[in-house]
């Protein structure tokens, strides 16, 4: 579990995180949301260790990530997977070499380990035979799968998402949220998603914080979303025909069927 407690993050005379507070769930899928210049990725920013709020605390399993060693850092780092917004595979690897990656890079594993624990992790995203394919050679979606199998081939506590479906069509895109979903209840990771697309909050959100001019602006699920009276979350939302038209259809029905 990460617990954020009353984080401030400024720069220069902008304060872009007011007083934040969320807690991020172990064996749950938790989304952080909210409009291009909400704050969300300040947010995730702050929570992996790449900006350092002015105030607050943030506290992996009781760890206060502001008040780490140096040392106690690198570990922490051992425990975290991350998948980046495009992917950030190097060209000049193949599948298999980018997801032995971080193997080669924090453990003393021997190369027959390695292969063993790379291998696993591709077939776990069902990527079996592409193994010895580069980049260029792949589609978009498999792409984003092999990051995937790259972020957790370390066997993470805690994996952070940044825009994972960006970029990607809305049948694979509904794929790499299930694959997600699955590894997180598979694993029992504490998995935090940055997202704006709609499809994966209706679709996964178990734990979803609303970030709104750098302010929490609301915590639910992917049920109570539909009938917040939030206003601010419900202008977020339902700004297309096709949600104002669920949103209708609630109010008349008092639920959803998928």
């Amino acid at each position: 579990m990460i617990e954020v407690r009353n984080i401030t993050k400024s720069f220069e005379d902008k304060t872009v995180l007011h007083d934040v507070s969320a807690t991020f769930y172990t064996g749950k899928t938790n989304l952080i949301i909210g409009q291009s210049g909400s704050g969300k990725t300040v947010l995730m920013k702050s929570l992996v260790g790449l900006l350092r709020p002015e105030k607050g605390e943030i506290l992996f399993d009781g760890r206060n990530l502001l008040t780490m060693s140096p040392s106690e850092m690198k570990d922490l780092r051992k425990e975290i997977g991350m998948l980046f917004q495009g992917s950030a595979l190097f060209d000049s690897e193949t599948v298999l070499g980018n997801v032995m990656f971080p193997l080669v890079m924090f453990t003393s594993m021997s190369r027959k380990e390695m292969l063993d624990r790379a291998m696993f992790c591709i077939e776990r995203v069902n990527l079996r035979g592409a193994e010895h394919k580069y980049p260029s050679e792949i589609s978009g979606g498999m792409q984003k799968r092999v990051a995937i199998a790259r972020a957790i081939a370390l066997n993470p506590k805690y994996l952070f998402c940044d825009e994972p479906n960006s970029g990607l069509d809305p049948k694979t895109s509904i794929l790499i949220d299930e694959l997600l979903s699955d590894i997180t209840h598979e694993y029992n990771i504490t998995t935090v998603i940055n997202t704006h697309d709609m499809n994966s909050v209706l679709g996964i959100g178990e734990n979803i914080v609303f970030i709104n001019k750098g302010h929490r602006e609301w915590v639910g699920d992917m049920s109570q979303i539909y009938t917040t009276s939030n206003e601010a979350l419900n202008d977020f939302v339902f700004a297309t025909r096709l949600f104002q038209d669920v949103r209708s259809y609630v109010a008349a029905n008092g639920h959803f069927k998928k």
